[in-house]
């Protein structure tokens, strides 16, 4: 291998970061096990209904496996947080359902927090606090200090919540329609297959975005390293004033 051949550091340094924030991403987002937990209520909840028509038993199945998962973290001890906000968007759901009568609202909560979130990406991006940056400045143990101390990153926290919003506004402006006009089997079936690939879209050019920005600071490592400065600071100080022998 010649020496034009051999990585650099530079290199180095940039795989080290695009590794870095696929894990932060994976640990953000919930990953594989996250997108499961994400779509199978939703399927399951329409497979029933589309083989017997039955709304109770759709949706104490969505809410039964849901709940499953809960339990299954809890007993693993892992993160519930995903599993968590999944039971809660189900049970919503079956309440919206069980009192309307209607299979196409157990999907409408979902679909009003899609909006919601939608608007809060594009206003908080336009507003110079981009929600994204809000969710990973902590995952990546940067804070906030992107917002004043790395404008790199604000860009491309900028630029990924900018994508979120548009993504999310094109999967609202696919389902609202349908909502009103399709029968509950179809329109089940378009939420279900809408789940993943928009998520996934966004999380992709947040990957992108963010591979080619700064590296974060750590603003814990800054503060550890204060601690000790400061600590060795004060050893110091005590020396001085402690009386010779």
């Amino acid at each position: 291998m010649t020496s034009l051949d051999k990585p650099t550091s530079t290199d180095q340094d940039a795989r080290a970061s695009k590794e870095v924030t696929e894990a932060a991403l994976f640990e953000a987002f919930g990953g594989l096990r996250g997108m499961v937990e994400t779509v199978l209520p939703g399927l399951l909840f329409v497979t029933i209904f589309t083989i017997n028509k039955d709304l109770k038993s759709s949706a104490i199945a969505a809410l039964g496996v849901s709940l499953a998962l809960v339990a299954v973290r809890l007993i693993r001890r892992d993160t519930v947080k995903h599993a968590f906000s999944g039971v809660f968007g189900v049970a919503f759901g079956v309440v919206f359902a069980m009192m309307t009568g209607n299979a196409k609202d157990f999907y409408l909560p979902g679909m009003l927090y899609t909006l919601g979130l939608a608007l809060a990406y594009l206003v908080t991006a336009v507003a110079g606090v981009p929600l994204i940056g809000l969710i990973l400045g902590p995952v990546f143990k940067e804070n906030l200090s992107w917002r004043t101390r790395n404008p790199g990153r604000k860009k491309a926290y900028t630029k990924a919540s900018l994508a979120w919003g548009l993504i999310l506004l094109g999967k609202c402006a696919v389902l609202f329609p349908l909502y009103w006009w399709a029968d509950p089997t179809r329109f089940g079936w378009v939420s279900v297959a809408l789940k993943i690939p928009p998520f996934l879209l966004a999380v992709y050019l947040t990957w992108v975005f963010l591979a080619k920005a700064p590296p974060p600071i750590d603003v814990f490592a800054e503060m550890e390293a204060e601690e000790r400065a400061e600590k060795a600071r004060e050893e110091a100080a005590a020396a001085e004033r402690r009386p010779e022998v």
